[in-house]
């Protein structure tokens, strides 16, 4: 069987990300940034209703990228987050992209003048920023034509860079709705869009897949940890002592921080034509978490899993070291470490570390594709309680649900529902397969 690996932050998770889950094939592994992003900033619901969200949709097992992985630049975020899915028994890398090009090719001329490549990079003038020396490099040595604001591009190619030398199949995925920067209200809207336009419950419920969720959950940006940072920057004596911050940073940083009331005024003025605003927040993300250099763990963090998830856990742990709860040995110091600072942004964020085990998701109601219930006999179709109140559902369904002893109406399980206790629903019969006859009755998400 194929084993898809996806890289993905999910913030917050949407219509787009979903329609990435449903082009890969076989089991499906997501590495997932924990609470703080790529770019540098705190992720907008915690690492674990996100991780929930993503077993909702179609992935198998979701895993946690330590926070010095999370939180790099587009080479170092895609090496580490290659590497821990390729100990994983990966064979596909699948990833979207706005342009759908030769990634492997890419990837197999990475692997065969990297040494040339990496030392062309070194000769670029110092005024360039490293984004723009790579694609420099990528344009050189691959014919790469760069042209607008393509940042899935860009990643892909760093993923390109990463499955060198490894037996990985990329796998690129039409980027599909709009851009990856757009504030557009549209059905398959970007994150950026979402984060944006959140007061709006109609558009989130159109945009977002498991709505509730996001909706029900704290939400948390950088406005929330204004005050923290700041006193991180004046209690400091050395913030050269924090994780890639050099003198010059931190004599701009120390300068700025006074004169200003957000962190976003904070980046405008200290960034520059050499530091991108990118890296400026991801800098003052390690100031805030007080982040120090260190090994990155062996141990792969698991935050949920489907059975089929699990089945592939018991097949690689052999080889791999699997970390299923926290407790008084740490998995990540500094990642818990961050995990710490991101619940100090709302009292109502729950424990993120201590104790926590992974989610599990069995089986998905056929109806509204949540995985709600409990196990049922394989090649049965089972529907949670919400969809028996469906009464259109009901209505359309009824031409396929007349006969075989293992069959009941909506209706009557509807009742089976409301008089029974949770324990005893595992004894329910459930609604049968179709036969392929009887498939144009079922909405399009039941034909499978």
């Amino acid at each position: 069987m194929t084993v898809t690996g996806i890289i993905a932050e999910f913030n917050p998770f949407h219509n787009g990300h979903k329609h990435l889950l449903a082009q890969t094939k076989g089991m499906k592994i997501v590495a997932m940034s924990g609470n703080f992003m790529q770019r540098g900033e705190p992720a907008l619901i915690d690492k674990w209703t996100r991780a929930q969200m993503a077993l909702a949709h179609g992935a198998d097992l979701v895993v946690e990228l330590p926070f010095l992985v999370s939180v790099q630049s587009a080479d170092h975020f895609a090496r580490g987050a290659v590497d821990l899915l390729h100990r994983l028994g990966i064979d596909t890398l699948a990833f979207g992209t706005e342009e759908v090009l030769d990634y492997q090719r890419f990837s197999a001329i990475y692997g065969e003048m990297a040494e040339q490549m990496e030392a062309f990079v070194q000769t670029l003038p110092d005024a360039m920023t490293y984004p723009q020396k790579t694609q420099k490099m990528w344009e050189t040595f691959a014919g790469i034509n760069f042209s607008g604001d393509t940042p899935n591009h860009i990643l892909g190619l760093a993923y390109a860079k990463a499955c060198a030398g490894k037996n990985i199949r990329l796998q690129p995925i039409q980027r599909i709705g709009a851009g990856f920067h757009s504030e557009e209200k549209v059905a398959i809207a970007s994150a950026t869009a979402i984060r944006k336009h959140l007061s709006d419950q109609s558009f989130v419920e159109k945009s977002v897949p498991s709505s509730d969720l996001i909706l029900n959950s704290p939400q948390v940006s950088w406005n929330n940890y204004f005050q923290l940072l700041k006193y991180q920057i004046l209690t400091n004596p050395d913030l050269t002592q924090v994780f890639q911050v050099n003198e010059e940073l931190a004599s701009r940083i120390r300068s700025a921080i006074r004169s200003v009331a957000t962190v976003e005024d904070l980046v405008e003025k200290v960034a520059t034509k050499r530091y991108t605003k990118a890296r400026v927040r991801r800098l003052l993300t390690y100031i805030l978490v007080n982040a120090v250099e260190k090994p990155l763990p062996e141990a792969v963090h698991i935050l949920g899993f489907t059975d089929r998830g699990r089945e592939h856990l018991k097949a690689v742990k052999k080889s791999v070291e699997i970390v299923a709860r926290i407790g008084a040995e740490p998995w990540d110091a500094l990642t818990q470490q961050a995990d710490a600072i991101y619940q100090l942004g709302d009292g109502r964020i729950a424990e993120q570390t201590w104790g926590r085990v992974p989610l599990i998701r069995k089986y998905q109601c056929h109806c509204c594709g949540y995985y709600t219930l409990d196990e049922v006999p394989d090649g049965s179709y089972e529907i949670c309680e919400v969809c028996f109140w469906e009464d259109d559902w009901q209505q359309r369904q009824k031409p396929a649900m007349r006969g075989g002893a293992n069959t009941v109406s909506l209706i009557e399980a509807r009742e089976n529902f409301t008089v029974m206790g949770a324990s005893e629903r595992r004894m329910l019969p459930f609604v049968r397969k179709p036969k392929p006859s009887e498939l144009s009755a079922f909405p399009s998400n039941l034909r499978s």
